[in-house]
Protein backbone atom coordinates (compact mmCIF):
# COMPACT_ATOMS: atom_id res chain seq x y z
CA UNK A 1 0.00 0.00 0.00
CA UNK A 2 1.37 3.42 -0.96
CA UNK A 3 2.38 5.93 1.72
CA UNK A 4 1.99 9.70 1.62
CA UNK A 5 4.01 12.32 3.49
CA UNK A 6 3.38 16.04 3.29
CA UNK A 7 5.23 19.14 4.43
CA UNK A 8 3.46 22.50 4.68
CA UNK A 9 5.41 25.72 5.22
CA UNK A 10 3.69 29.04 5.89
CA UNK A 11 5.43 32.24 6.90
CA UNK A 12 3.58 35.40 7.96
CA UNK A 13 6.91 37.07 8.77
CA UNK A 14 10.65 36.62 8.38
CA UNK A 15 13.47 37.39 10.81
CA UNK A 16 14.26 41.12 10.39
CA UNK A 17 17.74 40.51 11.76
CA UNK A 18 18.46 38.33 8.72
CA UNK A 19 16.77 40.60 6.17
CA UNK A 20 18.20 44.03 6.93
CA UNK A 21 15.33 45.13 9.16
CA UNK A 22 12.53 43.92 6.85
CA UNK A 23 10.05 41.55 8.52
CA UNK A 24 7.99 40.79 5.39
CA UNK A 25 4.68 40.75 7.27
CA UNK A 26 1.85 38.90 5.51
CA UNK A 27 -1.60 37.82 6.64
CA UNK A 28 -2.70 34.48 5.23
CA UNK A 29 0.35 32.24 4.85
CA UNK A 30 -0.01 30.38 8.13
CA UNK A 31 -3.67 29.78 7.31
CA UNK A 32 -2.64 28.40 3.92
CA UNK A 33 -0.25 25.94 5.55
CA UNK A 34 -2.81 24.83 8.13
CA UNK A 35 -5.55 24.41 5.53
CA UNK A 36 -3.30 22.46 3.18
CA UNK A 37 -2.22 20.26 6.09
CA UNK A 38 -5.90 19.61 6.86
CA UNK A 39 -6.56 18.70 3.22
CA UNK A 40 -3.57 16.37 3.22
CA UNK A 41 -4.59 14.71 6.47
CA UNK A 42 -8.10 14.03 5.14
CA UNK A 43 -6.53 12.57 1.98
CA UNK A 44 -4.47 10.10 4.01
CA UNK A 45 -1.10 11.87 4.27
CA UNK A 46 1.07 11.94 7.36
CA UNK A 47 1.53 15.71 7.51
CA UNK A 48 4.05 18.10 9.08
CA UNK A 49 3.51 21.86 9.35
CA UNK A 50 6.19 24.54 9.84
CA UNK A 51 4.88 28.02 10.67
CA UNK A 52 6.80 31.33 10.54
CA UNK A 53 9.66 31.03 13.06
CA UNK A 54 9.92 27.27 12.44
CA UNK A 55 10.14 27.83 8.66
CA UNK A 56 13.94 27.89 8.57
CA UNK A 57 16.23 26.39 5.96
CA UNK A 58 17.48 23.86 8.50
CA UNK A 59 13.99 22.71 9.46
CA UNK A 60 12.66 22.53 5.90
CA UNK A 61 15.64 20.56 4.62
CA UNK A 62 15.61 18.27 7.67
CA UNK A 63 11.95 17.36 7.07
CA UNK A 64 12.55 16.76 3.36
CA UNK A 65 15.55 14.54 4.16
CA UNK A 66 13.47 12.51 6.61
CA UNK A 67 10.75 12.09 4.00
CA UNK A 68 13.31 11.00 1.39
CA UNK A 69 14.49 8.23 3.70
CA UNK A 70 10.96 6.97 4.34
CA UNK A 71 9.28 7.13 0.94
CA UNK A 72 9.76 4.39 -1.64
CA UNK A 73 8.80 4.01 -5.30
CA UNK A 74 5.03 4.38 -5.64
CA UNK A 75 4.73 6.61 -2.56
CA UNK A 76 3.96 10.33 -2.72
CA UNK A 77 5.39 13.57 -1.29
CA UNK A 78 3.25 16.71 -1.10
CA UNK A 79 5.18 19.93 -0.44
CA UNK A 80 3.36 23.24 -0.05
CA UNK A 81 4.84 26.67 0.60
CA UNK A 82 3.10 29.97 1.26
CA UNK A 83 5.16 33.10 1.74
CA UNK A 84 7.27 35.63 -0.07
CA UNK A 85 9.11 34.77 -3.27
CA UNK A 86 12.30 36.37 -4.52
CA UNK A 87 15.06 36.07 -7.12
CA UNK A 88 18.85 36.16 -7.06
CA UNK A 89 21.18 36.25 -10.07
CA UNK A 90 22.64 32.89 -11.06
CA UNK A 91 26.10 33.76 -12.36
CA UNK A 92 28.19 30.76 -11.26
CA UNK A 93 25.72 27.89 -11.04
CA UNK A 94 24.19 25.45 -13.46
CA UNK A 95 24.24 27.76 -16.50
CA UNK A 96 26.58 30.42 -17.87
CA UNK A 97 24.00 32.97 -18.99
CA UNK A 98 24.64 36.26 -17.15
CA UNK A 99 20.94 37.21 -17.17
CA UNK A 100 19.67 34.06 -15.45
CA UNK A 101 18.04 34.16 -12.03
CA UNK A 102 17.41 31.59 -9.33
CA UNK A 103 13.95 31.84 -7.85
CA UNK A 104 13.79 31.70 -4.08
CA UNK A 105 11.49 30.79 -1.24
CA UNK A 106 11.91 33.50 1.38
CA UNK A 107 12.28 31.33 4.47
CA UNK A 108 12.50 32.70 8.00
CA UNK A 109 16.29 32.92 8.17
CA UNK A 110 17.34 33.27 4.51
CA UNK A 111 16.30 32.84 0.88
CA UNK A 112 16.21 29.21 -0.23
CA UNK A 113 17.25 28.75 -3.86
CA UNK A 114 15.17 26.74 -6.32
CA UNK A 115 18.29 24.68 -7.00
CA UNK A 116 18.44 23.80 -3.29
CA UNK A 117 14.85 22.60 -3.41
CA UNK A 118 15.68 20.59 -6.55
CA UNK A 119 18.61 19.02 -4.70
CA UNK A 120 16.35 17.94 -1.82
CA UNK A 121 13.86 16.45 -4.28
CA UNK A 122 16.72 14.57 -5.97
CA UNK A 123 17.26 12.58 -2.76
CA UNK A 124 13.96 10.75 -3.24
CA UNK A 125 13.95 7.27 -4.68
CA UNK A 126 13.02 7.00 -8.34
CA UNK A 127 9.31 6.38 -8.67
CA UNK A 128 8.27 8.55 -5.72
CA UNK A 129 5.53 10.94 -6.87
CA UNK A 130 6.49 14.51 -5.96
CA UNK A 131 3.86 17.27 -5.94
CA UNK A 132 4.79 20.86 -5.07
CA UNK A 133 2.35 23.73 -4.53
CA UNK A 134 4.03 27.14 -4.24
CA UNK A 135 1.91 30.16 -3.33
CA UNK A 136 4.55 32.85 -3.75
CA UNK A 137 5.70 35.41 -6.28
CA UNK A 138 7.87 34.27 -9.24
CA UNK A 139 6.88 30.65 -8.57
CA UNK A 140 6.12 29.53 -12.14
CA UNK A 141 9.10 27.20 -12.33
CA UNK A 142 10.16 27.37 -8.69
CA UNK A 143 11.37 23.78 -8.39
CA UNK A 144 14.05 24.12 -11.07
CA UNK A 145 16.45 26.80 -12.28
CA UNK A 146 15.19 28.46 -15.44
CA UNK A 147 16.10 31.62 -17.33
CA UNK A 148 13.37 34.20 -16.90
CA UNK A 149 14.07 37.92 -17.09
CA UNK A 150 17.14 40.05 -17.62
CA UNK A 151 17.69 42.79 -15.01
CA UNK A 152 16.43 45.36 -17.51
CA UNK A 153 13.33 43.31 -18.34
CA UNK A 154 12.74 42.63 -14.65
CA UNK A 155 12.83 46.37 -13.90
CA UNK A 156 10.46 47.07 -16.80
CA UNK A 157 8.09 44.35 -15.60
CA UNK A 158 7.83 45.85 -12.14
CA UNK A 159 7.24 49.32 -13.59
CA UNK A 160 4.04 48.00 -15.20
CA UNK A 161 2.62 46.56 -11.98
CA UNK A 162 -0.01 48.31 -9.89
CA UNK A 163 1.88 49.92 -6.95
CA UNK A 164 -1.07 49.29 -4.61
CA UNK A 165 -1.03 45.60 -5.51
CA UNK A 166 2.70 45.37 -4.86
CA UNK A 167 2.61 47.27 -1.59
CA UNK A 168 -0.59 45.95 -0.05
CA UNK A 169 -1.51 42.50 -1.27
CA UNK A 170 1.33 40.69 -3.03
CA UNK A 171 3.82 38.19 -1.68
CA UNK A 172 6.68 39.97 -3.39
CA UNK A 173 9.93 40.45 -1.51
CA UNK A 174 10.53 44.15 -2.33
CA UNK A 175 12.87 44.52 -5.30
CA UNK A 176 15.07 47.00 -3.44
CA UNK A 177 15.37 44.58 -0.53
CA UNK A 178 16.14 41.68 -2.91
CA UNK A 179 18.99 43.72 -4.37
CA UNK A 180 20.24 44.79 -0.94
CA UNK A 181 20.27 41.24 0.44
CA UNK A 182 21.90 39.89 -2.70
CA UNK A 183 24.69 42.47 -2.58
CA UNK A 184 25.26 41.74 1.11
CA UNK A 185 25.23 37.93 0.69
CA UNK A 186 26.50 37.61 -2.89
CA UNK A 187 29.49 35.42 -2.00
CA UNK A 188 27.27 33.17 0.13
CA UNK A 189 24.75 32.65 -2.68
CA UNK A 190 27.50 32.08 -5.23
CA UNK A 191 29.09 29.47 -2.98
CA UNK A 192 25.76 27.60 -2.80
CA UNK A 193 25.30 27.82 -6.58
CA UNK A 194 28.87 26.70 -7.21
CA UNK A 195 28.52 23.79 -4.80
CA UNK A 196 25.32 22.56 -6.40
CA UNK A 197 27.08 22.35 -9.76
CA UNK A 198 25.51 21.78 -13.19
CA UNK A 199 22.15 20.06 -13.04
CA UNK A 200 23.25 17.46 -15.57
CA UNK A 201 25.96 16.20 -13.19
CA UNK A 202 23.68 15.82 -10.18
CA UNK A 203 22.63 12.46 -8.81
CA UNK A 204 19.49 12.07 -10.90
CA UNK A 205 16.91 13.99 -12.85
CA UNK A 206 14.03 14.89 -10.58
CA UNK A 207 10.56 13.93 -11.78
CA UNK A 208 8.09 16.26 -10.10
CA UNK A 209 4.91 18.23 -10.70
CA UNK A 210 4.57 21.87 -9.67
CA UNK A 211 1.32 23.80 -9.61
CA UNK A 212 2.38 27.34 -8.79
CA UNK A 213 0.56 30.40 -7.58
CA UNK A 214 1.58 32.44 -10.62
CA UNK A 215 3.95 32.64 -13.59
CA UNK A 216 7.65 33.45 -13.21
CA UNK A 217 7.07 37.12 -14.03
CA UNK A 218 3.92 37.55 -11.93
CA UNK A 219 3.04 38.16 -8.31
CA UNK A 220 0.96 36.02 -5.96
CA UNK A 221 -1.64 37.86 -3.89
CA UNK A 222 -2.03 37.55 -0.15
CA UNK A 223 -5.54 37.71 1.33
CA UNK A 224 -7.52 38.16 4.55
CA UNK A 225 -7.93 34.39 5.08
CA UNK A 226 -5.98 32.55 2.36
CA UNK A 227 -3.71 33.57 -0.46
CA UNK A 228 -5.56 34.01 -3.76
CA UNK A 229 -4.07 30.82 -5.21
CA UNK A 230 -4.49 28.63 -2.13
CA UNK A 231 -8.01 29.91 -1.51
CA UNK A 232 -8.99 29.19 -5.11
CA UNK A 233 -7.38 25.74 -4.96
CA UNK A 234 -9.41 24.93 -1.84
CA UNK A 235 -12.62 26.13 -3.52
CA UNK A 236 -11.98 23.95 -6.57
CA UNK A 237 -11.10 20.98 -4.39
CA UNK A 238 -14.38 21.59 -2.50
CA UNK A 239 -13.70 19.26 0.38
CA UNK A 240 -12.75 16.43 -1.94
CA UNK A 241 -15.70 16.55 -4.32
CA UNK A 242 -13.43 17.41 -7.27
CA UNK A 243 -13.07 14.65 -9.83
CA UNK A 244 -10.44 14.62 -12.55
CA UNK A 245 -6.68 14.61 -12.91
CA UNK A 246 -4.04 17.19 -12.09
CA UNK A 247 -4.31 18.94 -15.47
CA UNK A 248 -8.05 19.40 -15.02
CA UNK A 249 -7.45 20.56 -11.44
CA UNK A 250 -4.99 23.19 -12.65
CA UNK A 251 -7.33 24.24 -15.46
CA UNK A 252 -10.24 24.79 -13.08
CA UNK A 253 -8.07 26.79 -10.70
CA UNK A 254 -6.75 28.90 -13.59
CA UNK A 255 -10.27 29.67 -14.80
CA UNK A 256 -11.13 31.18 -11.41
CA UNK A 257 -8.01 33.36 -11.14
CA UNK A 258 -7.54 36.96 -12.38
CA UNK A 259 -5.55 37.53 -15.56
CA UNK A 260 -2.80 39.16 -13.51
CA UNK A 261 -2.14 35.92 -11.63
CA UNK A 262 -2.06 32.76 -13.74
CA UNK A 263 -1.07 29.56 -11.91
CA UNK A 264 1.43 27.46 -13.81
CA UNK A 265 1.44 23.70 -14.50
CA UNK A 266 5.11 22.73 -14.64
CA UNK A 267 6.87 19.37 -14.69
CA UNK A 268 10.48 18.36 -14.40
CA UNK A 269 11.78 15.02 -15.61
CA UNK A 270 9.12 12.44 -16.42
CA UNK A 271 6.57 12.19 -13.61
CA UNK A 272 4.44 9.94 -15.86
CA UNK A 273 0.94 10.18 -17.25
CA UNK A 274 -0.38 7.74 -14.66
CA UNK A 275 0.52 10.21 -11.91
CA UNK A 276 -0.67 13.30 -13.78
CA UNK A 277 -4.03 11.66 -14.57
CA UNK A 278 -4.69 10.65 -10.97
CA UNK A 279 -7.22 12.49 -8.85
CA UNK A 280 -5.23 15.14 -6.96
CA UNK A 281 -3.80 14.15 -3.58
CA UNK A 282 -4.30 10.43 -4.18
CA UNK A 283 -2.01 8.46 -1.90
Amino acid sequence: MAAGLSLHVGLNKVDPAKYGGWDGELVACENDARDMAGLAREAGFDETTLLTTDGTVENVTAELKKAAKRLKSGDILLFSYSGHGGQVPNTVGSDDEPDEFDETLVLYDREFLDDELYREFSRFEEGVRILALLDSCHSGSGIEVREILSPEAMQKQFQTLDPDQIENTSRLMPVVKQYEIYQRDKEFFEEIQRGLGPKKTRESEVSALLISGCQDNQLSSDGPVNGKFTGTLLEVWDGGTFRGGYRAFHRDILRSMPATQSPNFYVTGQPGDRFLEQRPFTV
